[in-house]
């Protein structure tokens, strides 16, 4: 029975330092178990300790999400290193199996309160002392990266709050610029959006936890603002295509690439040559709704409304199904157009910053009705 003892330890050491290099040393959007089983797991377990709160518990039971995926992946690791050592330690010297995980856990802890004497130990010892503080090492080295992308990615969502309102909604960026005469800054905008769908596409890709880290207010989330500005450069493309400025066109693209390089890292299933014709989940209606209330506002139109739905539509299909997976995924705050939750839910228009003044009343468009969008 020794055999089977190192055997089997010495096959999960394997496969633990496999799971540790593709998660923390590889640079390319590998499919780690370990994460997303954490990520099921204590998503679910967080969803108990707010079942009848709304949205606002929701979100202040996920905060804890992201932070107890990377504790569990270090304690993971590490209880698989005691196991696997502990196995081969039994396999080795003989010892009990009590000794033999004690053992294990000083040299893998780098305690030295266990005996040293067998020299046939000598090398495992070694082995589980540098494994130790391998691990913990890499998982540190790991954070600041985690943390950069994470900075670089908020910068956006909170600059964009002023524009979109929160939640972000595509037609509130239109409708705010028009109102206030700034829409020559949509291009600027756009192209903001394009360099950071890019950084997203890579880093959250490579390292998929960074989905699950949320904004530090409830009403913000990278992926609505994603969403609420690709929505935003559909509107404005479908319904003035001659004055649209190209910077829409590039963020649309550089943004269902990147939710589709993140799909691929998260295995969520997508069409990748969606037709034109194909259908979505935003109706007619609410897009009708979205265009009155942006008319409101001063904007022109250069094509009808319902000349424009086919063209919007044709955008939308490239990246709504893809969109709408990863809200409900991560619990996003429930935004107009994007989309249903797991919870139960009804999209929450963009609200009016606390801190505005009485005569800035006059900078608030007009509202379009709520979508089930």
């Amino acid at each position: 029975m020794t055999w089977i003892s190192g055997l089997a330890g010495g096959l999960l050491l394997v496969v633990l330092g496999v799971n540790v290099l593709r998660t923390l040393v590889v640079p390319r959007g590998l499919y780690s178990v370990l994460v997303f089983r954490l990520w099921w797991l204590l998503r679910r377990l967080l969803r108990l300790a707010a079942p009848r709160g709304g949205y606002d518990a929701i979100d202040r039971a996920q905060t804890w999400l992201a932070p107890l995926i990377l504790i569990g992946m270090l304690t993971t690791w590490l209880g698989g290193a005691l196991v696997g050592f502990g196995l081969l330690f039994h396999a080795v010297s003989g010892l009990a199996w009590g000794n033999a995980f004690r053992e294990a856990g000083s040299s893998l802890f780098t305690l030295g309160f266990a005996s040293g004497d067998r020299l046939r130990l000598s090398a495992l010892d070694f082995m589980a002392a540098s494994t130790g503080p391998v691990l913990i090492a890499l998982q540190i080295a790991y954070l600041p990266t985690l943390y950069a992308a994470y900075n670089r990615r908020e910068l956006e969502v909170t600059l964009l709050q002023s524009r979109a309102g929160e939640p972000a909604w595509g037609p509130e960026i239109l409708a705010r610029q028009w109102l206030v005469d700034t829409e020559t800054a949509l291009p600027e905008l756009y192209a903001n959006w394009e360099r950071l769908a890019s950084d997203v596409g890579e880093s959250h890709s490579t390292y998929p936890v960074l989905v699950a880290f949320r904004s530090p207010r409830p009403y913000r989330h990278w992926l609505v603002g994603l969403i609420a500005v690709m929505d935003a450069a559909a509107l404005q493309l479908a319904l003035t295509p001659r004055t649209a400025p190209p910077q829409a066109r590039l963020v649309l693209r550089a943004g269902f690439t990147a939710l589709r390089d993140i799909a691929r890292a998260l295995r969520v299933p997508f069409d990748p040559d969606p037709a034109p014709e194909a259908p979505i989940r935003l109706v007619y209606a609410d897009f009708e709704a979205a265009v009155d209330m942006l008319e409101a506002t001063g904007f022109r139109a250069e094509r009808p409304t319902a000349e424009a739905w086919p063209h919007f539509h044709g955008w939308r299909v490239n990246y709504e199904a893809i969109a709408y997976d990863l809200c409900r995924r991560c619990d996003a705050v429930p935004a107009l157009w994007t989309g249903p939750r797991d919870f139960a839910s009804a999209p929450i228009p963009p609200r009016r910053p606390a801190d505005r003044r009485p005569n800035e009343d006059r900078t608030e468009p007009p509202r379009a009705p709520g979508s089930a969008g």
